[in-house]
């Protein structure tokens, strides 16, 4: 049994005396049963774990909008959301896109209008500071392109404050310099249905005629600077905005129709019943949106399922509540089941196999998919981040997934591995890289266009992606040689992607150190020499970064300034336990610096066994877009825990 088996650790470097030795032994055995006793308790029934997501109060405030758009208001629903963004605002009245962040401004002005909705007085405390933020940043008419749309909707600045995206854009030939099939899948799933919102210029019910005009410097409809120019080339594009404004009227009613057609039947295949389309909270609300504004009644079971999906999304709590951008339950089982199997392989068989079986029904395989767009005769065989998503497989967590199970070493689980690294190699890309979702999708001049202020439109590839992805060819390698050369491109591109300082940047984790996570553990399971540059310099910099009580920490600062890289104003227990793993990939158990993370976790862990990281622990978007894991500091603090008993059990 696992506590027979950890009792037996003789951890030959600890401290000389064996009173210490044997008290540091208990100390990390107690731990890691108590994290893995909560984790296992934590387990649904079906065999997955899903913990809640959480992002800024964009989303929030964004639901409370919705029911106004719609005049439909759950007024203790709202009274609960309310509740939950007041508490978030920061000391100086604003709304950051993360904790301890600097305010955003469009996250303020959407907060600002759904409080207002919710019936909050302008003249309370709270909206009077938050109002005095949003005008010290130059007004409502200075957020970005996504909180403009919605406040055209709502009649609060004209229509020509938001770009030009017309529907006929779904008659675009694939040469064309903008297509669907240029910008990422999350742009898909939010543009098209915006498209049609936009060029039949939908207007929202606002039943109780709210407005905020005085969030503006400028009374919007004299605003004339809704569109900064930023580069030569955004320049260009919004002339191309302007042109085709003006010539709007010379297009035929009828091509007008064909395109909200064909914008209606894209979006509709692709509603993915209660998980909604893309399975991601803006597309969604666009798409309930767009099928009502098209004349679809409400009691139109697409329209009915639709909106059960984006309910499901609710996080309602006795005093406050709030709404998350999706839900990932792949993700959360996929890294739950590499902690247990760390933990206690063999005493964690049970639960691992549910969670194993539970993952392959959910593995995919013919069903359509914008990925075979590029890829069109490549085999199915990826997993989805969410409950389902069948057109947008996920390359990350089908490369955390297959790689679980092929290191479980559970019956029937070799086919589903195979498949699922047959599809990884299909998807790389041409500099040996992954994106998340797509193939080459690096059209980086869409970034330019007006509607991409948020400059997260494309998917191109990720070095912590690309890891996650060597990591899985890597282990099946050792058995299937055909997988090498794939393997071999990533590597170079892993190696070209290393930071001056030995970090690697990491796209969907924050920042560096879950980059430099991300790499470490890909390259163990290659044959890469310990002593190579890309193990030494990273291990140097984890090291240099190291905070003074052994933790580790780096925030959403180093997305926006480098000189952030590395830093927080305090130690996590996730990032420490990122840190901790990949300094055991680079051979680095017996040093110094592992001790004491190790120690820091020892001495943060909660009674209950897990941590309380409160902070924000990965981008959506850099820059842009942040979310909370509440799974992180459950999972990765066990596995780092377990990986050092592990290693010193093998000495």
């Amino acid at each position: 049994m696992f506590t027979e088996a950890i009792t037996a650790i003789n951890i030959s470097t600890a401290p000389s005396s064996s009173t210490a030795i044997n008290s540091h032994a208990l100390d990390l055995n107690k731990a890691i049963s108590k994290a893995q006793e909560k984790l296992l308790s934590l387990q649904d029934k079906e065999g997955f774990w899903v913990f809640e997501l959480e992002a800024d109060c964009t989303i929030p405030a964004e639901y409370i909008m919705m029911m106004h758009y719609l005049g439909e208001i759950d007024e203790p629903l709202q009274a609960k959301i309310a509740n939950y963004l007041r508490s978030r605002q920061s000391k100086d009245g604003s709304y950051p896109l993360f904790m301890g962040g600097v305010g955003d401004i469009s996250c303020s002005v959407k907060v600002y209008y759904a409080l207002k909705m919710a019936g909050d007085s302008i003249d309370a405390p709270h909206m009077v500071k938050l109002r005095n933020y949003i005008l010290s940043q130059g007004g409502a008419a200075k957020a970005n392109v996504f909180t403009r749309i919605a406040l055209a909707t709502f009649e609060q600045i004209p229509w020509r404050g938001v770009p030009y995206i017309p529907v006929e854009i779904m008659l675009f030939p694939k040469w064309f310099p903008f297509h669907l099939d240029k910008v990422s899948y999350w742009s898909r799933t939010v543009m098209v249905p915006l498209f049609v919102l936009c060029t039949l210029k939908a207007t929202a019910n606002n039943p109780k005629k709210v407005d905020i005009l005085e969030l503006f410097v400028t009374h919007p409809d004299k605003e004339q600077h809704y569109f900064p120019e930023r580069t030569p080339l955004n320049k260009f594009f919004l002339a191309l905005d302007k042109l085709g404004r003006k010539t709007r009227p010379l297009i035929p009613q009828k091509t007008q129709a064909l395109a909200i057609e064909k914008a209606k039947e894209w979006f509709i295949e692709r509603l993915n019943g209660e998980d909604g389309l893309g399975a991601i909270f803006p597309a969604m609300v666009n798409a309930y949106e767009a099928m009502l504004l098209l004349g679809m009644p409400k009691d139109h079971e697409l329209v009915v399922t639709a909106r059960k999906a984006i309910d499901k999304l609710l996080v309602i709590n006795e005093h406050d509540a709030y709404c998350q951008p999706c839900v990932s339950p792949i993700w959360d089982t996929g890294l739950a089941a590499l902690a247990l199997l760390e933990a206690d392989k063999a005493g964690n068989k049970e639960s691992l196999t549910r969670a194993f079986d539970w993952l392959k029904s959910k593995q995919l395989s013919d069903e359509p998919g914008d990925w075979r767009i590029s890829r069109p005769n490549l085999k199915g065989g990826g997993w989805a981040f969410q409950f389902a998503n069948p057109h947008y497989p996920d390359v990350d967590d089908t490369a955390v997934v297959a790689f679980g199970m092929a290191e479980s070493n559970l019956p029937d689980l070799d086919e589903p591995v195979l498949r699922a690294t047959d599809w990884i190699v299909g998807m790389q890309s041409r500099n040996g890289g992954y994106g998340a979702f797509d193939v080459d999708n690096t059209y980086y001049y869409l970034n330019e266009i007006p509607f991409a202020d948020h400059g997260a439109l494309l998917d191109p590839p990720t070095a912590d992606v690309s890891a996650r992805c060597a990591m899985l060819m890597g282990r099946v390698a050792k058995d299937h040689a055909e997988y090498l050369p794939a393997l071999e491109r990533t590597l170079n591109y892993l190696r070209s992607e290393q930071e001056a300082d030995g970090s690697w940047f990491g796209r969907w984790g924050t920042n560096y150190i879950y980059g430099t996570w991300s790499v470490l553990l890909g390259l163990e399971q290659t044959n890469l020499p310990k002593n190579d540059p890309m193990y030494t310099k990273a291990a140097k910099w984890l090291k240099s970064v190291q905070r003074e009580d052994g933790g580790w920490g780096e925030d959403n600062h180093s997305y926006h300034d480098t000189s952030h890289s590395g830093k927080y104003r305090f130690s996590t227990a996730f990032q420490t336990a990122w840190a901790l793993l990949a300094l055991m990939a680079a051979g680095e158990t017996h040093s110094p610096e592992v001790k004491a993370g190790i120690d820091f976790l020892l001495r943060s862990q909660q009674a209950d066994g897990v941590w309380n990281d409160k902070c924000f622990t990965a981008p959506g978007f850099p820059r842009v877009f942040y979310l909370k894991y509440h799974g992180y500091d459950k999972f990765f603090p066990l596995w780092a825990l377990a990986r050092y008993r592990n290693e010193l059990s093998r000495q």
